[in-house]
């Protein structure tokens, strides 16, 4: 019985200890809603791509290069809130960039889920699917003054690479 208390206070020293590592994590902690993240539409090519947790589901925190580019987006480096990706493109109606973003989609593989009828404030919500299965995305795609911003969920279910 003597022996047993030291052993079991040994034993949860050193797991204590292993759980303190600081090794970088494949998955972080979600951030929170005012946490700015500048989105890209692909990581550098030598990063590992994390994930994030969201309210929607996991995420990249990242496109694959693949991902249709929108012609006049840029990234927006002031997003709020987690997201694969957050772009902004001036000068071209929501109406337009939700169909050219649906199309390209669809060219890719994917098929819309839902309306894709504009809701009251103009916003677009495209919720898509694609392959393999469980592979789910959504773009909103927003009016903000005389520009649009394009906010991408791309589901850890997709491939990336």
């Amino acid at each position: 019985m003597s022996l047993v208390r030291p052993v079991v206070s040994i034993l949860f020293i050193v797991v204590l200890a292993g759980c303190g590592s600081g090794g970088p994590s494949a998955s972080p902690a979600a951030p929170s809603a005012a946490t700015s993240t500048a989105a890209t539409s692909a990581p550098s090519s030598g990063s590992a791509v994390t994930q994030t947790e969201t309210d929607w589901g996991r995420i990249w925190d990242g496109l694959p290069a693949g991902f249709p580019v929108i012609p006049g987006a840029t990234p927006d480096e002031e997003a709020a809130g987690p997201a694969s990706a957050v772009f902004v493109v001036d000068g071209t109606g929501t109406q337009n960039v939700a169909t050219f973003l649906q199309t390209e989609l669809q060219k890719a593989g994917y098929t819309a889920l839902g309306s894709t009828e504009p809701l009251e404030d103009g916003s677009y919500v495209l919720d898509m699917t694609g392959v393999p299965d469980g592979c789910m995305l959504q773009a909103t795609v927003k009016p903000t003054g005389g520009t649009t911003t394009v906010t991408i969920l791309y589901g850890t279910g997709c491939p990336f690479g």
